[in-house]
């Protein structure tokens, strides 16, 4: 006899808290101990979970560390989302917004893959496309966290570009610096350029 479809609920949440402990314990490997020391063996030794059950959902390393900064991407993402609310129309306030995604865990980690990525093709190739597909989604999570005023601006799309490098740059620095980035002097100056930009 057929089980209702209720009772495999259980095992399939189980099945995605599992993948959830996996991308996370991932994710701290890399942004806290770098590339090199996110091995399979540390994921696991942080996530508690089995080497087979690793490999079961992720066949290979870089499938694995690609995936865990997909995923905080997305919640990363989803914090951006949330932000309309204070920052619609604010120019200042969406600059410090948008800022304060540069700074912790999902940047730390993506950095490493992207270094790591200057000596593996296969891992290029591998991060290439989700690195385009997010690029597109952080796009349309800016203009919703400046609102559709500021965001059909004809110069809005260039203000986002030239924000973006210009604050992922600024934001290297505090590999082999650390400091209070909500103090960076650079916060003021894109105000004023946003601000004109979008005058």
């Amino acid at each position: 006899m057929t089980q209702p479809p209720t009772a495999t609920l259980p095992v399939q949440q189980r099945a995605w808290d599992t993948r959830l402990l996996i991308l996370e314990a991932a994710v701290a490997c890399l942004a806290e101990e770098g590339y090199a020391a996110a091995t399979i063996s540390r994921v696991q030794g942080r996530s508690g979970v089995s080497r087979g059950s690793i490999l079961h959902q992720f066949p290979s390393r870089d499938d694995l560390l690609i995936a865990a900064v997909q995923h905080l991407a997305t919640a990363r993402t989803a914090d951006l989302d949330g932000q309309p609310e204070r920052t619609v129309g604010d120019v200042d306030a969406s600059i410090e917004a948008l800022w304060e995604t540069l700074h912790g865990p999902l940047f730390a980690a993506t950095l490493e893959l992207w270094v790591a990525a200057k000596n593996s093709p296969a891992l290029a190739a591998a991060l290439a496309p989700p690195e385009h597909d997010l690029g597109r989604v952080i796009r349309a999570a800016i203009a919703d966290m400046f609102g559709p005023d500021l965001a059909a601006h004809e110069r809005f799309a260039d203000l986002t570009s030239l924000l973006l490098t210009s604050m992922r740059g600024v934001a290297l620095t505090y590999t082999f610096e650390p400091r209070d980035h909500r103090l960076d002097p650079n916060l003021e100056v894109w105000k004023r350029l946003a601000r004109a930009y979008l005058a």
